[in-house]
């Protein structure tokens, strides 16, 4: 399909810079299995859903993953341009893969001090902008340094219009976090508060987790003119084989599994068997997901307003429609929604 079916045009104000408070006071455009559109807010979501149905959450937890320091000096070149590091894949205890700006100041063997602390050398450069980091100190002494030197990675159309604060370091991760790796958060689990997460156990809909996580690849473009040409980088999820067999028998039941974001279906989907049965799954995942596509293992879900041409809203236009969620887009940008990381949600049933 060509990119540009999946365009529309967003007010700039539309961009949210900042999160609802509390979290499930956020909006909710729920778009039913016909299209109906109904307006609620996230608090409201045990009221879509029924006894017996399972909620699925991707637990990963955001890292400070953007580094400012220099590239030290050359043999004969004694300037120390400043560069920008974002990591976003561990690929060793002690190497990361990154996007550097400006990648082009920078080349195989070349020394940089990321932080006042952090020394790493660029193994490798590759294409887009990537480089591979080989740092000097290992494993727990690195994370310890990358915790107290880095920033969090707030996507572009939030730190074009701002610098992240400390508030950012809450804002930015979900409340029931804890296996931290990626470079930015599953948005939809922004959400979800205590309070919500017993009034949905009191409606009798039972929680799981899996593990994607979120690379930085996530904020790159579709460069592509069409949808077949574009490439999606791989991120590493976790599907536990004790949590397949109870989704599992959530669906033999006759209930539905409601995926909390984009990752957390990805990462059902990636698992699924032909038919829709889901065994344990551990690896690399570069699922991309268009129009046309068969849903095996999802059957709701709830998720941010994505960006156009997003390979996120070609997802949630092959879940729901690419009509529907047209339309749906129209309307919440007519009733003022706000859009993206920090932006409110919508609750999509999958059309039959």
């Amino acid at each position: 399909m060509r990119v540009d079916q999946f365009d529309f045009d967003l007010p700039e104000d539309l961009i949210a810079l900042r999160p609802a408070s509390p979290r499930d006071s956020a909006r909710m455009l729920v778009v039913g299995a016909d299209g109906k559109l109904t307006h609620a807010h996230v608090r409201d979501l045990p009221n879509f859903l029924s006894a017996g149905d399972a909620l699925v959450l991707n637990d990963t937890k955001v890292i400070p993953a953007r580094l400012r320091g220099v590239r030290l000096a050359r043999a004969n070149v004694a300037t120390t341009p400043k560069i920008e590091v974002t990591l976003h894949k561990r690929i060793a205890p002690d190497r990361f893969l990154a996007f550097a700006k400006p990648a082009r100041k920078l080349e195989a063997g070349d020394r940089l001090l990321l932080g006042s602390t952090i020394e790493t050398t660029v193994a490798a450069r590759n294409e887009g902008g990537e480089v591979e980091l080989h740092f000097v100190l290992n494993r727990t002494a690195l994370d310890e340094a990358i915790a107290r030197e880095g920033e969090i990675p707030l996507p572009p159309y939030i730190a074009g219009k701002r610098k992240p604060d400390a508030r950012d370091a809450r804002d930015y991760q979900t409340t029931f976090a804890k296996d931290a790796a990626s470079v930015a958060a599953p948005t939809a689990g922004l959400h979800f508060t205590p309070e919500l997460f017993t009034a949905l156990s009191n409606k009798g809909v039972s929680r799981e987790t899996v593990t994607l996580h979120v690379g930085a690849g996530t904020f790159l473009p579709v460069s592509a003119e069409d949808t077949a040409d574009h490439k999606m980088h791989a991120e590493w999820a976790n599907l536990p084989g004790d949590a397949a067999q109870r989704l599992n028998h959530v669906h033999a039941n006759g209930h539905r599994v409601c995926a909390v974001g984009t990752t957390s279906l990805r990462t059902l989907e990636s698992a699924a068997a032909t038919d829709g049965t889901l065994p344990a799954y551990t690896g690399e995942t570069d699922i991309f997901i268009t129009p046309g596509y068969r849903f095996r293992a999802v059957d709701v879900l709830l998720t941010n307003f994505h960006l156009p041409c997003s390979t996120l809203f070609m997802l949630v236009s092959a879940f729901s429609g690419l009509d529907t969620m047209r339309a749906a887009y129209a309307e919440a940008i007519r009733e003022h929604y706000r859009f993206y990381s920090y932006g409110d949600a919508c609750l999509l049933f999958r059309r039959p």
